[in-house]
């Protein structure tokens, strides 16, 4: 009787465990510290816009580079595509729920940054849509912000919760293009495009 295992045999690899030692912690605590502290600006901001700026005019700061103006929008970020609150709705949601069952394999903290940024954004915004009239799951986003000219005459208005998800997204992608993985892998090319 043959006693000798194969290689083909062997149940256990002995290099998982190494790898999974070497991973760094969850980074879920990150992303919750990050998204709870936008989220909270956005609330803020939003309260004292709506307190101080309705039916004012616009606030010039900086010299003109900024304009503070209270500006209800229907649309998506940036005051893009008015008219479908409710879509925006059900898209602010879904990612809210797909950062929630990321959590809890995210170890990268560029990723744990950026997906809190995007959460607080979606959060802030979606916030607004079921509670802010005209009606639940129609609510108008509070925007303030106009860079170089008020009424968004150069660029799209914007709040904090938009700025949030634009860093955030810009933060994922970087993280994307360095080949850094959510969960903690580096994925490097070598030459001919191949990963290493």
């Amino acid at each position: 009787m043959n006693t000798e295992r194969s290689d083909d045999d062997q149940v256990e690899n002995p290099v998982e465990p190494e790898v999974s030692a070497a991973l760094p912690p969850r980074r879920g605590l990150i992303l919750v510290v990050a998204a709870v502290l936008v989220y909270a600006l956005d609330l803020v901001t939003k309260i004292i816009v709506v307190a101080n700026l309705a039916g004012e005019q616009p606030i010039k700061v900086l010299g003109g580079l900024v304009y503070l103006q209270l500006i209800r929008n229907p649309g998506a970020a940036f005051s893009m595509a008015t008219g479908m609150t409710w879509l925006f709705t059900l898209i602010a949601a879904a990612v809210v729920v797909a950062i929630v069952w990321i959590m809890p394999k995210l170890r990268s903290i560029g990723w744990a940054l950026g997906l809190g940024l995007v959460l607080a954004g979606a959060l802030g915004n979606l916030t607004d849509r079921v509670f802010r009239a005209p009606g639940v799951f129609q609510g108008h986003v509070i925007d303030f912000i106009s860079v170089f000219a008020p009424n968004a005459d150069v660029f799209p208005v914007f709040n904090v919760a938009d700025s949030g998800i634009s860093v955030g997204g810009v933060l994922i992608v970087l993280m994307a293009l360095l080949g850094r993985d959510y969960d903690g892998t580096v994925t490097r090319k070598g030459k001919g495009g191949k990963a290493e």
